[in-house]
């Protein structure tokens, strides 16, 4: 809890889907140690639900966070920019990587440094137009150690990862989804809308076929190609030899009528 007594973490179920909003909107949601323990426990919590299926993460206010908390950071007098060694109750890299359920970030407003890192610890990411990105590690004299340098040049490239990190300068959001950092843009208002629905459509399939689709494409992503499509077949051939052709055919026939239902 905050010093008002406010939740930190707001926890919104919605059926198979729950919606996780950062609040410290005052602070522009900046990471203290109090906000980065209630995600990486709840994180944790959700990633054991059998009944949950994607999880959308987003912020209060005009950010969707600044990234960590300096003023705390001034006050406990720890060091600055370091990675797991501060403890796993706080290590959200890792507990957004162990979880088995899709994540979607509704990048709301600012996403800076630590905040940008935050994002990217996402599956898919959509953005409000007032969603602004920055890498300014450079800028405040620090490296990162929550996956940007690493994250970013796979999903924009190298050049365009460069340009950000080395200049400190601001990514808006039609930038952003013309640079393939996230999927679309929506309307302030329509954020959050349009999130839960992506949510939904990914909710809609069973389970562990969820999980090991997400897990296939995030174990692939970290293997050379050649290896990645022997996982991918050996995972797949595991998989498949348990669905009847019966099964295919209806399942074939239930998609074909739902794609006449999204196209009209």
């Amino acid at each position: 809890m905050s010093e008002n007594a406010e939740p930190l973490l707001l926890v919104e179920p919605d059926g198979p889907i729950v919606t996780l909003t950062l609040n410290r909107p005052k602070q522009l949601n900046a990471l203290s140690i109090a906000l980065r323990r209630e995600i990486v426990s709840e994180i944790r919590r959700l990633s054991a639900q059998n009944e949950i299926r994607a999880i959308v993460l987003t912020g209060a206010g005009r950010a969707f966070t600044a990234g960590v908390d300096l003023k705390e950071a001034g006050r406990e007098g720890f060091s600055l920019g370091v990675g797991s060694a501060t403890g796993t109750d706080i290590d959200m890299g890792k507990a957004f990587s162990a979880c088995p359920w899709p994540v979607i970030g509704a990048i709301n407003g600012f996403a800076i440094t630590g905040g940008f890192e935050l994002a990217l610890m996402c599956d898919v990411l959509m953005a409000s137009t007032e969603a602004k990105f920055a890498d300014t590690h450079g800028r405040v004299g620090l490296m990162p150690v929550w996956g940007l340098s690493q994250k970013l040049p796979r999903l924009i490239g190298a050049g365009r990862a460069k340009e950000l990190s080395l200049t400190g300068n601001f990514l808006g959001a039609e930038q952003a989804e013309r640079w393939g950092l996230v999927n679309r843009v929506c309307a302030p208002e329509e954020l959050l809308p349009a999130a839960r629905r992506l949510a939904h459509d990914m909710a809609g399939l069973p389970p562990e076929l969820l999980k090991s689709l997400k897990g296939l494409i995030d174990d692939g992503a970290a293997l050379p190609l050649p290896q990645a499509l022997d996982m991918e077949i050996a995972r797949g051939t595991a998989h498949n030899r348990a669905v009847t052709p019966d099964a295919a055919e209806t399942s074939r026939r239930d998609v074909m009528q739902r794609g006449r239902e999204q196209t009209g």
